[in-house]
């Protein structure tokens, strides 16, 4: 990449993170001339995850995202993204969030785990991916866009951290090898009505192989890339996603996972 390349990066980068800081929208990358590369998006996240460790976050994980055909067909798109998690937008269950603190504020219910030791890729298996767990939880993600709406490109949303502002976690439990993860059916409610519901299966066709699909990806990257011991990671959400509104609770349940629930203000 040339330095007029490495200059467009960093101001995109720039722009992102003034954006998150004084939630006023840009306009998409993805429309601007030259267009934008998955690439390059990637490389954009790469340059605003690196400004934000540099001013005291810590990478805890990662997520995958639009890796069900419910959130494929909602953003338009027929493959899967991923983002970095940091330690400040992972939050306990029961967590109280501000609408205000957010510009387009959506809500997903999924499954995640923590690894209980390195998974690298590439060629791996569902297997592969099961042996590499630790222990499974539920997850209510909060998707936000520094965009202007959400009619928003892949590449668009791969700048923007695949879309992620806050995970909210349940308690997490060892990982029974004999649970069919695929067949988990979640309720997501919403002060108590149920508005959606997804089993497992509908990522990838099994909640594991985002894992593996994630560990692929990093491994093209670079060669040394893999997911670490003691990461988390969201498999993507199990129905389409839907607005957060202020002044709500939302709770995702499953018969074998804890609960998780969040408050909005």
């Amino acid at each position: 990449m040339g330095e007029r390349g490495h200059q467009r990066i960093s101001e995109a980068a720039v722009r992102l993170l003034g954006s998150e800081r004084s939630r006023v929208p840009v306009a998409l990358f993805s429309t601007q001339p030259p267009g934008l590369t998955l690439t390059d998006a990637y490389r954009i996240q790469a340059a605003t995850i690196a400004c934000r460790v540099a001013g005291g976050a810590r990478v805890v994980g990662h997520k995958v995202g639009v890796t069900s055909p419910a959130m494929q067909e909602q953003m338009r798109v027929d493959e899967p993204d991923s983002g970095v998690l940091l330690d400040d937008m992972v939050l306990p269950d029961g967590s109280e969030l501000a609408r205000r603190d957010f510009l387009s504020p959506r809500i997903e219910a999924e499954i995640a785990f923590r690894l209980g030791r390195d998974l690298k890729g590439p060629d791996l298996t569902v297997e592969d991916a099961r042996g590499a767990v630790s222990e499974v939880f539920l997850a209510l993600e909060v998707i936000d866009t520094r965009f202007a709406g959400w009619r928003i490109a892949l590449a668009d949303s791969i700048a923007d951290n695949a879309s992620c502002a806050r995970v909210v976690t349940g308690a997490m439990v060892r990982l029974d090898p004999a649970w069919d993860l695929a067949a988990e059916p979640v309720v997501v409610s919403v002060d108590g009505r149920a508005v959606a519901t997804g089993e497992g299966r509908a990522v990838l066709g099994d909640p594991l192989r985002p894992l593996v699909w994630l560990a692929d990806r990093l491994s093209d990257v670079a060669p040394s890339q893999r997911l670490r011991a003691g990461d988390l990671v969201l498999a993507g959400a199990v129905h389409a996603s839907l607005p957060l509104e202020g002044g709500t609770t939302v709770r995702a349940t499953a018969p074998h996972l804890p609960p998780v629930h969040l408050h909005v203000a």
